[in-house]
């Protein structure tokens, strides 16, 4: 049976982990959009700062005007 330390040094712990991290970025990227949209940022300003899909950016605002009404 693999010890934790061995299980780190596997290539799917490692790739499973950096998904993680990224998923986590992404994850934050999109937190900070109603934030931004308060501040009067545009739709494309927002994606062009936090380097994501207009279309990402669309979905989030959408959900959060819908979510205030």
């Amino acid at each position: 049976m693999l010890g934790l330390s061995e299980l780190k040094k596997t290539r799917v712990y490692q790739e499973a982990k950096e998904e993680g991290k990224l998923e986590g970025k992404l994850e934050g990227k999109l937190e900070a959009v109603p934030f931004m949209l308060s501040l009067g940022a545009t739709v494309e300003q927002i994606a062009e700062t936090l380097d994501l899909d207009i279309e990402q950016v669309r979905q989030v605002a959408q959900k959060n005007q819908f979510n205030q009404e």
